[in-house]
C-alpha cells in the first residue's frame, strides 16, 4: 500500500491487570492471538497483533498489565516488559473498568502520563452496568482523571463500540504504508501460541487452585499437513505444586490435555497429538538463566 492516503501506526494497549486488554485486541483483530482468562497478569510477553484493511494498517501491541507487586524476578520482567512496549507508540488505549477505579489504576495512569503519545481512556465492561442512569456519571469521573484525546466506553466481551473504536484510532494514524504483510496477524509464532493455549487451559482448569509460578515449555512441535504432534512441559516451582496440576490417578493433567488438544485443533486447524509432562523447577520465577530458557527475558 503506497497511497498517500493510507495509514500505518502502533497502538499500546494498556492499564492494571485484568482490566480486559487481551480480550479488546483479540476483538478488535477478530481473532485470537493473546490468552485470557479470570486471573491476573495472565499476559506475560508483549504480542502483536495486526490490524489491516484497505484504508489503514493498526498494530496493537497487547501488554502485562502494569503493577506495582515486585516479589519474584518474573514480576520485575513483566512489568519491564509492559513498560518498554510503550516506547515509540503512535497512540496508547489507557483501559479500565467501568465502575471500578483502584489504586493500580492511579499508578498505571502515571505510567502512561509520562510518555509522548496521545492517549484514549477505553471504558471498559459496560455490559457490567446495569442500571444505564450511572453510566455517564463514572464516564465523567474517568475522564477527569487526566486529559485525554478520546474518551470511549465499551464491552470487548459483547464487541459493543469496537466500530468506533477502530474508526477513532484510524483517523490518529499517521500517514505511511503498510509496515507487515496483509495477512499478517501476529508477530508470534507456532511454539509460542501452543505455549500460550496450554496455560490458557491451565488457568481456566485450575483457577485459584494454580501456583502463579508456572509456565509451560514446548520440547517439539512438528507438523504435517493432517497432523500436529506437540510436546510440552508444565513447569511448576515445588514439588507439592506437582500433584495439583496432574491430579488424582492422573485425572487432571488427562482433562487439562483433552481441553488443550481442542483448542490447539481451533487454532492449527488440523488433528493435532499433545502429550504433557509436569515437572519441577526450583525457584524458576526467581531464576534469570530459567527465564531466559522459558524466553521471558533476553538479558
Amino acid at each position: 500500500m503506497e497511497s498517500s492516503d493510507y495509514r500505518f501506526g502502533f497502538v499500546a494497549v494498556v492499564g492494571r491487570p485484568n482490566v480486559g486488554k487481551s480480550t479488546l485486541v483479540n476483538a478488535l483483530l477478530g481473532t485470537k492471538v493473546s490468552i485470557v482468562s479470570h486471573r491476573a497478569q495472565t499476559t506475560r510477553h508483549r504480542i502483536l497483533g495486526v490490524h489491516t484493511n484497505d484504508h489503514c494498517q493498526i498494530v496493537f501491541v497487547d501488554t502485562p498489565g502494569l503493577h506495582g507487586e515486585r516479589k519474584k524476578y518474573l514480576n520485575r520482567v513483566i512489568n519491564r516488559t509492559a513498560m518498554s512496549s510503550l516506547e515509540g507508540v503512535d497512540l496508547v488505549l489507557f483501559v479500565v473498568v467501568a465502575g471500578r477505579w483502584t489504586a493500580a489504576d492511579a499508578a498505571a495512569l502515571q505510567v502512561v502520563q509520562a510518555q509522548a503519545a496521545k492517549v484514549f481512556l477505553v471504558i471498559n465492561k459496560i455490559d457490567r452496568i446495569t442500571d444505564r442512569k450511572r453510566l455517564l456519571p463514572i464516564i465523567q469521573d474517568l475522564g477527569s482523571k487526566s486529559v485525554f484525546a478520546e474518551i470511549i466506553p465499551l464491552s470487548a466481551l459483547r464487541h459493543t463500540n469496537l466500530g468506533e473504536l477502530l474508526d477513532t484510532i484510524t483517523a490518529y494514524m499517521p500517514q505511511g504504508s503498510q509496515g507487515f504483510p496483509a495477512d499478517q496477524i501476529t508477530d508470534k509464532g507456532p511454539r509460542f501460541m501452543a505455549a500460550e493455549l496450554i496455560r490458557e487451559q491451565l488457568f481456566s482448569g485450575l483457577g485459584d487452585e494454580l501456583p502463579y509460578a508456572t509456565a509451560v515449555e514446548i520440547e517439539s512441535l512438528e507438523t504435517t499437513p493432517e497432523l500436529v504432534r506437540i510436546h510440552a512441559v508444565i513447569w511448576v516451582e515445588r514439588s507439592g505444586q506437582r500433584p495439583i496440576v496432574i491430579g488424582q490417578q492422573g485425572r487432571q493433567i488427562k482433562r487439562l490435555g483433552q481441553r488443550a488438544r481442542r483448542a490447539l485443533e481451533s487454532y492449527f486447524q488440523c488433528q493435532v497429538f499433545v502429550k504433557l509432562w509436569v515437572k519441577v523447577r526450583s525457584g524458576w520465577a526467581d531464576d534469570i538463566n530459567s527465564l531466559r530458557v522459558l524466553g521471558y527475558t533476553e538479558e
